[in-house]
């Protein structure tokens, strides 16, 4: 089975119609999204389009929860994003039923999917919906502990937007540059690999980024896209902060 795993679209049209363009060639068998389809960018109802017909799973992220219910915890740049995002999917440009696919899409997305010993997720396999573990967890070894024990053999995830793979004792993290994007699994080891973002990376690159996992080996894909017609888009947008745009030059 050749999967494609991705992340963090954040309604991103240009970087998931590159991603989405690549997997084509990469004949996968089937695309897992782990969630946060919505948020921060300029073309919600298309990219939930896309991942509605393309996907086999799809996983809820924060962005969409806030999207539904009310953004919790988010800072004024994320909120202000969710409330533009509900009165673009509310637009009568759509269909009634299509606008009702959509929200009904949302609204049933599980918190985590289970096959196997793995496990995937948007935030971790102990908070699936809103815990990040970022690289410098390592040195909070309780944290990690505490996670690695609801984990059998590998917790796919995403949420932070930095791609890379944590492994136990000792704790570890390594970006995909440090193992030439490529890595092979063992089968009595466990790990979190966090696929990195399609939409808005935050590795100091900004190129969009997902995974390919196949045969025990997950590989690393990173595609430059046009980001600054997304930005200009955002950028005309009175309602999304201009950092929002900034942000994707940067990939930060």
């Amino acid at each position: 089975m050749k999967r494609a795993i991705i992340s963090d679209i954040h309604s991103n049209l240009e970087a998931l119609t590159t991603v989405m363009a690549d997997i084509e060639e990469q004949k996968v068998d089937s695309i897992i999204c782990l969630g946060d389809i919505v948020g921060y960018g300029p073309n919600p109802r298309e990219c939930l389009d896309i991942i509605r017909s393309s996907c086999s799973v799809c996983i809820m992220g924060n962005h969409d929860h806030g999207a539904i219910y009310n953004p919790d915890g988010f800072n004024a740049c994320a909120e202000q994003a969710i409330f533009w995002t509900r009165e673009e999917l509310q637009k009568p440009c759509d269909p009634v039923d299509v606008r009702d696919a959509r929200w009904d899409f949302l609204g049933n997305l599980n918190r985590n999917y289970v096959e196997d010993k793995m496990i995937f997720v948007h935030g971790s396999a102990r908070n699936p919906l809103n815990e990040y573990v970022f690289p410098e967890d390592v040195y909070h070894e309780r944290k990690l502990e505490k996670i690695f024990a609801q984990i059998q053999w590998i917790a796919f995830q995403g949420h932070t937007h930095v791609p890379g793979i944590f492994t136990e004792r000792p704790y570890r993290f390594r970006s995909p540059e440090e193992f030439d994007n490529v890595r092979e699994l063992q089968p009595d080891s466990k790990y979190m690999i966090n696929v990195g973002s399609v939409g808005q990376p935050r590795d100091n690159d900004n190129r969009a980024c997902y995974v390919i996992f196949e045969d025990q080996t997950v590989t690393y894909r990173r595609l430059e896209y046009d980001y600054s017609a997304t930005a200009a888009k955002i950028g005309a947008i009175s309602d999304l902060d201009n950092f929002l745009a900034e942000r994707l030059t940067e990939g930060r």
